[in-house]
């Protein structure tokens, strides 16, 4: 029953471990049964099964990336229109779009470059100046307090989930790594099927060792297949 446990890849020997420990508690077999190896193996297996699927990042980049578009687009969109606006003198309030846009510029005219954190930083100091009363009362005389709002809430909402993305990713670096356990459960698979190996010709043993001898070909021949074709091997 030979197979290189350290040149499976993370799920194929994940899905051997399961299959071993399954069939050896089917009850088909007495011999195996209450045997301490099993148990062992059942601990060893359980703790990589909570570990070995998992991503090292939450997956909601792609979220945050697109909170912080749609954050962009609207601080754009409220920057272009009173940066147009105090160009047209014959405009009424063109002023008030001079004074407003000159708190933009206070801030910054391209937060969109700057970093998440740089740009969160900037965006907190804009939006609070641009919250006081004498300045709310301009963007309501322009009637851009839905543009203001826009922005203030993907701002929010960009906020949100960063803060989740940030929670998310720390959880999972505490968690322990699929690559810390591992050996462990290749040292007590090896283990069980050493003791089935030795075991082979006891009366009592034979079966369990052809059976499990099956479950080790198609973990081996799995490998190889991706190995050699480069390709996910068949479903077994």
């Amino acid at each position: 029953m030979k197979i290189a446990l350290t040149q499976l890849s993370t799920k194929d020997l994940a899905t051997l471990a399961q299959r071993i420990l399954s069939n050896a508690q089917s009850g088909k077999y007495p011999v195996i049964a209450s045997h301490p190896l099993v148990s062992a193996l059942e601990t060893s297996y359980t703790e990589y099964d909570k570990v070995y699927t998992k991503q090292i990042y939450s997956g909601k980049g792609k979220n945050v990336a697109m909170a912080d578009q749609e954050r962009d687009t609207a601080y754009a969109n409220l920057k272009s229109f009173l940066n147009g606006y105090r160009k047209l003198p014959f405009a009424s309030n063109y002023q008030l779009a001079e004074e407003l846009y000159g708190v933009f510029k206070t801030f910054g005219l391209n937060l969109g470059r700057l970093s998440y954190s740089s740009q969160t930083a900037q965006m907190k100091k804009l939006i609070e100046a641009l919250e006081t009363p004498e300045n709310k009362q301009k963007l309501s005389l322009l009637s851009l307090d839905a543009a203001f709002a826009e922005m203030k809430g993907k701002h929010d909402v960009f906020e949100n989930l960063f803060a989740e993305q940030a929670e998310a990713n720390a959880d999972l670096r505490q968690m322990t790594s699929a690559s810390a356990i591992r050996k462990d459960l290749e040292k007590t698979v090896k283990s069980y099927l050493n003791l089935l190996t030795v075991m082979k010709e006891v009366p009592g043993w034979e079966l369990l060792y052809t059976d499990t001898n099956e479950l080790v070909k198609a973990a081996r021949n799995s490998s190889l297949g991706k190995n050699e074709n480069g390709n996910t091997a068949p479903k077994k």
